[in-house]
Order: structure tokens, then sequence, then C-alpha cells
């Protein structure tokens, strides 16, 4: 049973900061590919970084080196800093995990597993 539980959301301030967290449990070896992605209200989920079993990491070209995606691999957490955040940040942000291999766009798709979101809140 693999379960992906995110934490870390909260509220921030324009360009403040945030780290999101992502835990992952169960068989985690099946996962070739984990990612963020993010969520506005009526809007498509879009993919923001993922990173492969070989730890090439990938980013979405808007984020413009904003955010940085690591991992523990010791202990199966996936992080994602987030500085110099913009109000349009605000959105559900979601952990993702993928039994294949990162392709080179992040799209939802790809992913076979997710966790259940965490809401960033940025104000002005």
């Amino acid at each position: 049973h693999v379960q992906l539980v995110e934490s870390g959301g909260g509220s921030a301030y324009a360009g403040g900061s945030l780290r999101l967290s992502c835990a992952a449990s169960g068989y985690t070896a099946s996962f070739y590919c984990m990612g963020w992605f993010r969520q506005v209200a009526g809007k498509e989920r879009e993919g923001l970084a993922s990173i492969d079993v070989d730890g090439i990491i990938t980013y979405a070209k808007f984020l413009k080196g904003r955010f940085t995606l690591s991992k523990d691999n010791a202990n199966d957490i996936l992080y994602l800093q987030m500085s110099s955040l913009e109000p349009e940040d605000t959105a559900m942000y979601y952990c993702a995990a993928s039994r294949r291999g990162c392709a080179r766009n992040i799209l939802t798709s790809d992913f076979h597993y997710w966790g259940q979101g965490t809401q960033v809140t940025v104000s002005s």
C-alpha cells in the first residue's frame, strides 16, 4: 500500500518562503519518478518539478528558479523549497510518484500515486 503525505503548507507573504515535505511509505521501490504539482480551484493541475531514480531534476520553466526540489532517499521524503513567493503561487500542492521514469514534461497522466495535498496561500 503506497501512501504519500504532504505537509508544510500554510500562509506566507509575497517574497517569503515555505518548504513542503512529502513522506512516502509502502512499496517506494516502485517509484521511478517523483514530482510536485499544484492546482488552483477551477484550473488544471500543473507540474512543477520532478526527480528520477538517478537524481536528475526537471523544473517547469515558468518557475524561473524560485522553487527547489530535493529528496532524502534514506527516509523517502521529497521536499519543495519555495522562495520569492507570489500571490499567484496560491494553490493546493500535491506530491506524486510514478512507476515509470520521468518524462521531459511533468504531466499528471504520467503519475500513478498522489498525496492528499497541502494548501499554500500567499498574500500581498
